[in-house]
């Protein structure tokens, strides 16, 4: 081994040994009802997000729990003829992120931000916030066209720089998709600091290549085959291809994947498509799913997948090609290029990767080979062709460019997903498990997903043909509070940070988050508050508001008719429930936790029913309106609460009036019932 191999083969195992522990930063995009991680390395790769489990990311509708659909992402760039800073030239050169963890990082993050069209609402219950993904925006941009944005821009060794922009719209017509908007530019700067070392370097005959590893979807995986969690039994299909002559009205350039029928490996004896679940076993590791979620409910209906919208010709042709993209290919997700450690300095790999990029357009496509007919309700062959041990991944590829010092190309795709709504899973899967219906009865349900993901790619062409001119749905109320009380539970909000909305939907759902919410009321648009007089005492509530806009006329992607402003704004991912009935005796009064620990984990715990979180101190059984006063043992007074809610519980964040944090000691409580005027005094100890 000569000197330059040796130094290789060190700068891969250093590589190696610090990606192991690198920390790179990641975001949520969930500003509507399709939600997905990124990553400021530039893709996705497997087990990188912030769970790190193969399923991670795509999940729709995101409401509902366990809808993961992505196992991996990978994105590789590559030229011709590449010489390098040290005058080393290339017959290939090839960049690779991903679809494992690379042997060493050929890519530099320069900006990672995330920007929102306004401030994002506050929503609590009981004073609590409540959110189901934390999100931090860096800068707020009225002027943006939609929702949120990240921006992401990062150099790699080929002296191209991507800048990619991931985007979302809330309006409800156009939520269940994320564009994605890349500028490749020749900057020569091949690492991370300003300084550029091939500025006259022309990139030739370049590819940009992604690969998509899909798996439909988490919360099945465990009843259907462990195996289906990467993608044993996904199908994969094509439009716009060349490949098959494609209905006028699916004249798109799209990838698309489904949960097919499962084989080998399948853990039950029914017809799997679409996923119905019967029943939860041990064997079924039912940590992802509901033990009562076994009426035969179809757990995998979604379709998801990426549709080109614009890709141009040249660097010198902005306009369309409606060639791009020139390689659509499917290939078994462990294929050793995928598995390889990625080297940019092995050339044979790299000449490998080069011409699998540039292979053009494969036939047949991945579902006819495995159903000839293309009645994909009959399917019974096994998706994994040639017993792809790691299921199949579809993969596009936009080129060849050729682009000079200081040259660009833009190219914009969008990846969607669309499917049946619980409702209808539920009572098709019911007849499915009554025996009502037949297999391929269910299954010609199932496939109509298909047309509900061809309607979002449609919808997203019109609106990137609008210069993304869809009807904007007004903003969220900037606040939602959900409070518990006695005998109803309270409502408040207040207005968005500009627009008049012309009213309010308040929708609601009993025992859990992701249950099924029913139109609770509506309200104009000049109300704040509304008090929910029909609970029932023991059992949990969730809520969300929306805005609602005035009749509009339609417009790209949106048909006629009042928008909403997004639930996933305005959602609550806590229960909130009706509060004890007030005490009818002083002598009821009871402070718990009494010791209170400040900041220890005993004061999260259950008393009578009730969590006290961190740092609050909960007094029970007082009385419906009374005020409560809190003293040293000295006299001093620490904080006064003025309880008006009309139940027998109110709580103390453990601070003063003056905001600060109580120290140790014995503190005093003397509860005043404001309608007889009566006090109780009760003593409770503060330990730090």
């Amino acid at each position: 081994m000569n000197f330059k191999n040796i130094l290789i083969t060190t700068l891969i195992v250093f590589f190696s040994i610090n990606l192991a522990e690198a920390q790179f930063r990641n975001a949520w995009m969930s500003a509507g009802s399709l939600h997905n991680w990124y990553s400021e390395i530039g893709s996705e790769l497997e087990e990188m997000g912030f769970v790190k489990q193969q399923q991670s990311g795509m999940q729709w509708p995101a409401i509902y729990a366990n809808q993961d659909m992505q196992a991996a992402r990978g994105f590789w760039l590559g030229s011709k003829d590449f010489t390098d800073e040290k005058g080393d030239l290339y017959p290939y050169k090839v960049v690779a992120i991903g679809p494992r963890n690379p042997a060493f990082y050929p890519a530099y993050p320069l900006e990672w931000k995330m920007y929102s069209k306004f401030e994002l609402p506050v929503v609590s219950v009981d004073g609590v916030p409540t959110y189901q993904k934390d999100v931090t925006i860096d800068e707020v941009t009225d002027t943006m066209i939609w929702d949120r944005m990240i921006l992401n821009t990062f150099n790699t060794q080929l002296g191209i720089t991507v800048t990619r922009k991931i985007f979302q719209f809330s309006q409800q017509y156009n939520d269940n998709y994320i564009v994605y908007d890349f500028t490749f530019k020749n900057t020569g700067n091949v690492d991370k600091d300003e300084e550029i070392e091939l500025p006259n370097q022309t990139i030739k005959d370049a590819y940009f290549f992604w690969t998509f590893r899909n798996s439909v979807n988490k919360q099945v995986r465990y009843v259907i085959g462990n195996n289906s969690g990467w993608g044993i039994n996904t199908m994969n299909d094509s439009r716009g291809d060349g490949v098959e002559v494609d209905p006028p009205s699916e004249n798109f350039r799209a990838q698309f994947s489904w949960h097919g029928f499962y084989t080998t490996g399948k853990e039950v004896g029914y017809d799997n498509i679409g996923a119905p679940i019967w029943n939860i076993t041990s064997t079924a590791k039912p940590y992802f799913n509901d033990l009562a979620d076994t009426v035969g409910r179809l757990g995998g209906t979604q379709f998801l997948g990426t549709v080109t919208v614009h890709a141009d010709k040249s660097a010198s042709d902005i306009t369309d090609d409606p060639g791009q993209p020139s390689t659509t290919t499917y290939d078994n997700s462990d294929n050793s290029l995928f598995l390889a450690g990625d080297n940019a300095f092995n050339t044979d790999q790299m000449t490998q990767k080069y011409n699998y990029m540039a292979a053009g357009h494969m036939a047949p496509r991945h579902a006819r080979l495995v159903e000839p007919s293309g009645d994909y309700a009959l399917q019974k062959n096994a998706p994994n062709v040639n017993g792809a041990s790691g299921g199949i991944s579809y993969n596009v590829a936009y080129g060849p460019y050729t682009l000079g010092p200081g040259e660009d190309v833009h190219i914009v795709f969008v990846e969607g997903a669309a499917g049946m709504s619980r409702e209808k899973q539920i009572e098709i899967g019911k007849q499915f498990k009554a025996g009502t219906i037949t297999a391929e009865q269910k299954n010609r349900e199932v496939m109509k997903s298909r047309d509900s993901l061809f309607q979002t790619f449609r919808r997203a062409i019109e609106g990137y043909n609008s210069g993304w001119n869809i009807p904007q749905a007004p903003l969220p109320p900037a606040t939602f509070d959900v409070a518990g009380g006695g005998d109803r539970i309270r409502l408040n909000w207040t207005a968005p940070a500009s627009g008049s909305p012309e009213g309010y939907n308040i929708y609601r759902a009993v025992g859990s988050y992701d249950g099924t919410y029913t139109l609770l009321t509506t309200l104009g648009g000049t109300e704040n508050t509304y008090d929910d007089l029909t609970p029932t005492r023991g059992l949990d509530y969730y809520y969300y508001i929306t805005a609602v806009g005035p009749t509009q006329s339609g417009g790209p992607g949106t048909p006629a008719g009042a928008l909403e402003s997004s639930r996933y704004y305005t959602q609550t991912y806590d229960p909130v429930r009706l509060k004890r009935p007030a005490g009818t005796e002083l002598s009821q009064i009871r402070i718990v936790p009494n010791p209170f620990i400040i900041s220890a984990s005993e004061n999260t715990e259950q008393v009578q029913g009730v969590r006290y979180p961190g740092d609050r101190i909960g007094f029970l059984n007082i009385p419906a309106l009374c005020t409560i006063r809190i003293y040293t043992e000295l006299g001093e007074l620490v904080n006064t609460i003025e309880h008006t809610d009309g139940s027998g519980d109110e709580f103390w964040e453990s601070v003063t009036s003056s905001n600060q944090i109580i120290v140790s000691g014995i503190y005093i409580a003397v509860i005043t019932d404001n309608t007889t005027g009566v006090n109780h005094i009760e003593k409770f100890a503060v330990i730090r």
